[in-house]
Order: structure tokens, then C-alpha cells, then sequence
């Protein structure tokens, strides 16, 4: 029957088991389980069965002409030609079922030498295909030509500003953000807030800090709008509080003074204050507030030059930060963040939500339309991915060596065979139809010569 087989199939989900019996040509039946078969390939047993088929057929085909040919040669002489053929189309379709049949297994089971050559070079060949793909798919200019032509970023711009799509990258933001404030640790994250807070503030020169924002302060003439909402405060608090001083002056002067003199004297008092907070306050270039102005570029100067206002500047900085309600603030900042920070991403339609969305939007608008940014994009992914396949190869290599190592021998054969054993059976019938002309034609040389 040739090198055919019988296959049984038990149906499964997705895989099943397969029975194969082989009959090699000498007659001698092995039987041999193989499993976990996919429909695919099935689909290529089949037709891999089917080839082998076709070449046995026509090796069949060649001795069945020979035969006859050899017998009516002496009455017809133009049989000879056929004889030749045939019998040289024999032996190509041998040679060449020798060749193909001894590249995964030893043929007519003889351990004849350099026979089952996959099966027995199986690790030299993995470790070849490994240093193969490294060397030929995972350099820099492969990934380089392929990526340079594929214009990832605008394609992915194309894909991000789209509503759907960016509404599917906020909900997996939103669940990223909800696990990860879950998983983290409170205490851990927490004394990681007051440790980066204190060392951050602590390392802050509290008097060069301030010093730049007196000149913030200073170069927008903002000092001087704070020193006018300083007196119309001090103007109105003056206004509504009038009879308060009248009564608190009263009670200060002496009991012998008159009281038409006491508010004579008070009301000059008063008076004169009110009259001089309106004057500074309508006049802008009053002389107080020149002094001002003197003012707060001589604590400029002190805060940058003077040592001893560097040490009452820090001095005041300690007692802030180690203020109870400081200390109280800091230490619920990370609870009060996470908790703000699970509850909008959890909720649809928060700020938060609306945000990321918004934002990827507008990340997939300029991708998709600004050509200097997608070329600035394509080259960080192409420079990305060089170098991750620069890096790793070697991984990649490795995993592809031990992956083949760790099959099987003749489990490895097996799946070789289904994958381009359909193929290699051409070269049987090849073999074959190029033996018989190859045959037809030295018969022919043979007989010119003399």
C-alpha cells in the first residue's frame, strides 16, 4: 500500500486526538498515537498524504512501463526508449523519495548513516534558526525599513481620534488608576509623601525662595496693588469701627481733661489718620509709597546678602512646616488623593474621565495632522524598537534555541514534515518526470555512438 496512513479522528472543541497507522512499503505495520492534531492540521495531513500519494503513484506508474517496455522491446524496437525512460524515471523517483524521506526519518526504518538527519540534528538545528532570526529580523535597519514604511504614529493618530477608541483608553486608564491605588500600600505611599515633602521643603533656601518672590512681586508693580488692598482695608476697618476707638481713647486720657478737649483731640486724631490713608490712596506717587517701594528692595537685598535673615527666613520655614496642622495636612495628603483619585476614575463622568478622553482626542488630531510630529514620533519608536531588538536578540535566540530543544526528536520531525512536507513531494515527481527524459536522452546519445 505504499507510504500511506489511516486517519481516525475523535471530535473536540478545538483539538483532537488522531490515530495514524503507518504501512511502510516493506509490509511491516507500526501504529502510532499522536495528539492534540488542529484542524489545520489535519487540513495539511490530508494534503500532505494526498502528494505522497500522487509521487508513489507515479514511481508505481514507471515500473508498471518498464515492465511491459522490457517485454515488447525485442519485438518493437522503439521500446527501448521507453525501457530507458522508464527505468531511469525509477531510479530519480527513488533517489529522490531516499533523499526526502531521510530528512525526518530513517527510510524503510534501516538506520542507514545520515538518515533521520532532523531528527538527530534537532538542537544544532534550533540553535541555527535562533542565530538566523537574530541576525536576519532583529537588527536595527530590518526594523528601521519596516517601521519607516508602516507610518505607525499616524496611523495610530487616525485610530486615537476616533470617540469610541478614546473612550476605551480612559475606561482602561480609569481601571490601571482604581487597581493601583488598591494594591498600593497606604502606610509604604504615605511615609513616601512625608519623606519627599520634608527633604523637598527642607532643601528649599527658604530666603532665596521668598527672595524671588519679592522680585515676581516687584517687576509686575503687584506690591503695590497688595499695598493699596492693605489701606482700603485699613480705611474701612477705621470707618466701621469708629465708636470702638472713640470709647478706647476716652478710657486712655486722663480724668481731668475736659471732654469737649478729649474729642477735640480725638477727632484731630482720627481724623488725620483717615485723612492720610485716602491721601496714599489717591495719589500714586505719594512719598510713603516711595518708602514702600525702598522698602522692599532693601528686603530684597537682605534676603540675598544677609546671613542673618537667610537663618530667621529658615527659622520660620521649621516652625511652619512642624506646625501641628501642617504636620496633620501632610499626613492625610495621600489618603485624600487617593481617594479622589478612585473615585473619578470610577465615575463615567468626571472631571478626570473627561479629561483623559479629551486629551486623547487631541493626542490623535496632532498625530494624525502635524507631519513634523509623526516623523518626531515614528523615529522615538523606530529608535525604540531598534533597540529593543539590539538588546534582546540574543533572548530571542535563546528562547527559540530551548524551545526546540525541548521537543521532542521525532515529535519535531512529525510537525516539520506537516509543514513543508507537501512541498518536498514534488520533488519526488519532479525527480521522476527528469530521471525518464534524462533516461530517453543518454538511450538516444548511446545509440548515435558507433
Amino acid at each position: 500500500m505504499g507510504g500511506g496512513s489511516k486517519l481516525i479522528p475523535s471530535t473536540g472543541l478545538n483539538q483532537f486526538s488522531s490515530v495514524i497507522y503507518r504501512i511502510d512499503i516493506n509490509s511491516i505495520v507500526s501504529i502510532r498515537i499522536v495528539t492534540l492534531l488542529d484542524i489545520a492540521d489535519t487540513e495539511r495531513l490530508k494534503r500532505l498524504r494526498f502528494m505522497k500519494m500522487v509521487a508513489t503513484a507515479m514511481l508505481l506508474l514507471a515500473a508498471a512501463i518498464f515492465v511491459i517496455s522490457h517485454q515488447l522491446q525485442d519485438e518493437y524496437s522503439w521500446m527501448g526508449y521507453v525501457r530507458a525512460g522508464s527505468e531511469a524515471a525509477m531510479v530519480g523517483a527513488i533517489a529522490d523519495w531516499f533523499a526526502v524521506t531521510a530528512l525526518f526519518k530513517h527510510p524503510l526504518g534501516l538506520p542507514i548513516p545520515h538518515t533521520a538527519i532532523i531528527q538527530k540534528r534537532k538542537d544544532q538545528i534550533g540553535s541555527s534558526l535562533g542565530g538566523f532570526v537574530g541576525d536576519n529580523f532583529l537588527t536595527k535597519k530590518v526594523i528601521s525599513d519596516r517601521f519607516s514604511s508602516a507610518k505607525i504614529s499616524q496611523r495610530l493618530g487616525v485610530w486615537l481620534q476616533k470617540d469610541d477608541n478614546a473612550e476605551v483608553i480612559a475606561r482602561q486608564a480609569s481601571v490601571f488608576i482604581s487597581g493601583l491605588g488598591e494594591v498600593l500600600e497606604d502606610d509604604t505611599i504615605q511615609n513616601g509623601f512625608d519623606e519627599v515633602i520634608t527633604k523637598r521643603v527642607a532643601a528649599l533656601p527658604a530666603a532665596t525662595i521668598a527672595g524671588k518672590m519679592v522680585d515676581v512681586v516687584v517687576e509686575g508693580e503687584h506690591h503695590q496693588t497688595l499695598f493699596d488692598a492693605t489701606l482700603g482695608g485699613f480705611s474701612k476697618f477705621l470707618e466701621d469701627n469708629g465708636s470702638v476707638f472713640r470709647d478706647k481713647f476716652g478710657k486712655e486720657s486722663p480724668w481731668w481733661i475736659p471732654a469737649v478737649v478729649d474729642n477735640k483731640v480725638y477727632e484731630k486724631i482720627y481724623g488725620a489718620v483717615r485723612s492720610l490713608v485716602d491721601e496714599i490712596l489717591q495719589d500714586s506717587n505719594h512719598k510713603l509709597r516711595s518708602e514702600f517701594d525702598t522698602k522692599i528692595k532693601d528686603l530684597r537685598v537682605s534676603l540675598s546678602n544677609s546671613p542673618e535673615m537667610a537663618e530667621k527666613a529658615e527659622h520660620w520655614k521649621h516652625q511652619i512646616m512642624n506646625h501641628p496642622e501642617v504636620r496633620a495636612w501632610t499626613g492625610s495628603l495621600w489618603q485624600r488623593t487617593k481617594q479622589s483619585m478612585i473615585a473619578s476614575a470610577k465615575d463615567p463622568n468626571s472631571e478626570l474621565q473627561t479629561h483623559v478622553i479629551n486629551s486623547v482626542r487631541s493626542t490623535g488630531e496632532n498625530l494624525a495632522n502635524d507631519q513634523n510630529l509623526q516623523n518626531k514620533v515614528d523615529t522615538w519608536i523606530i529608535d525604540a524598537a531598534g533597540y529593543i531588538a539590539e538588546e534582546f536578540k540574543s533572548e530571542v535566540a535563546g528562547l527559540i534555541e530551548s524551545t526546540v530543544n525541548a521537543w521532542d526528536s521525532q515529535e519535531t520531525a512529525e510537525r516539520l514534515e506537516l509543514q513543508v512536507g507537501r512541498d518536498l513531494q514534488f520533488i519526488r515527481i519532479n525527480g521522476t518526470i527528469v530521471g525518464g527524459l534524462a533516461g530517453v536522452i543518454i538511450y538516444s546519445l548511446a545509440k548515435l555512438l558507433p
